[in-house]
């Protein structure tokens, strides 16, 4: 994916969205559902009542930016709420986007080497 500017924020739609809105459909559903403004800079991750389809919503600063990709095996990983957002970082957003469950948030260890 494209990388974010530093503070970027994103924020996931809870519950599911229609796929076919558009670029105006979804800064729609960022306004009235989200109470958020789509042209913040900020990123907006939408997933289909099927699980297998994301649409990212992002103003670049020159104009909106979607992006659409579909899982042929398995679904995204999505919060329970029917409703509301969640913020996640950038790296959660690059799991979510790899099919990996972005909720489990277990750090390897680190090891300490002597010298």
């Amino acid at each position: 994916m494209i990388s974010l500017p530093s503070g970027v924020k994103v924020w996931v739609a809870a519950g599911h969205t229609d796929m076919r809105k558009g670029f105006l459909g979804l800064a729609a559903s960022v306004q009235s559902t989200l109470n958020a403004d789509p042209l913040s800079g900020h990123v907006f991750v939408f997933r289909g009542r099927s699980g297998n389809r994301i649409k990212v919503l992002w103003w670049d600063g020159q104009g909106l930016c979607l992006f659409y990709k579909f899982l042929e095996h398995g679904k995204f990983v999505w919060p329970s709420a029917n409703n509301g957002k969640i913020q996640l970082t950038p790296a959660e957003l690059a799991m979510l986007l790899e099919g990996i469950d972005w909720r489990v948030h277990k750090r390897t260890l680190e090891r300490k080497y002597l010298l």
